[in-house]
């Protein structure tokens, strides 16, 4: 079953210098379980890509769809919940909040789902599947290493059980060594049954993955 669907795509930005045209007739099935990297050179299209894979935002023409359901037609309201629901994003910048520990970041998407009660229990189950060690557990994100921030990030994606995960540029502020170890721990997962879809432009990256989707100008290559 097609996770994200992309049907003939367009997205157009108008500017006063002319339009823009960030993603040219674009169709893509991405399957349940797989393990995909979306590359390109930068102005290529692949942030417009994500953002509309991420139902961040929405087509021009053509109708996308994330798990079933048609963006195009939902409110914001909608996609804010599809967002919170179906879908773990994981961000080069990790976007973890300052003021909570590493387990109260983990919990958050599941406080806000209504999920309280058994959310400490849970956020202890993924940061161990994402090998933080234990007694790292209660530091803030600015006490953590960049590797350890990530595998906090990876934790607070996998919460909440999303149809899958959205990685921009996982690695893009890691060391070799720190980013090949998130990288073999997002392959675990996807041996795992999650599905991942990892958008950047290291070619190292394609290498964990089932397949590579390349976008050129805005078309895939």
């Amino acid at each position: 079953m097609a996770v994200i669907q992309f049907q003939d795509v367009t997205k157009v930005y108008p500017l006063p210098a002319g339009d823009v045209v960030a993603l040219d007739g674009v169709s893509l099935d991405i399957e349940s379980g797989e393990f995909v990297s979306v590359m390109g050179p930068s102005g290529s299209g692949k942030s417009t890509l994500l953002n509309i894979m991420g139902s961040l935002d929405v087509p021009t023409s053509g109708d996308v769809y994330i798990s079933g359901s048609r963006i195009g037609v939902m409110n914001d309201d909608e996609l804010t919940l599809l967002r919170r629901d179906h879908i773990g994003f994981i961000f080069q910048h990790f976007n973890l909040i300052p003021l909570l520990s590493a387990v109260e970041n983990v919990e958050y998407p599941m406080i806000l789902r209504g999920r309280k009660g058994d959310a400490r229990k849970r956020a202890l189950e993924v940061l161990a599947a994402v090998g933080l060690e234990e007694r790292l557990y209660t530091h803030k994100p600015g006490e953590l290493s960049g590797g350890q921030q990530q595998r906090v990030a990876i934790a607070r994606a996998l919460v909440n059980d999303p149809d899958f995960l959205l990685c921009d540029e996982p690695t893009g502020n890691l060391d070799t060594v720190t980013g090949t170890g998130i990288m073999n721990l997002l392959s675990r997962m996807n041996e795992e049954g999650t599905t991942v879809v990892v958008v950047t432009h290291d070619p190292r990256m394609a290498d964990y993955s089932n397949r590579t989707i390349r976008i050129v100008d805005g078309r895939l290559a």
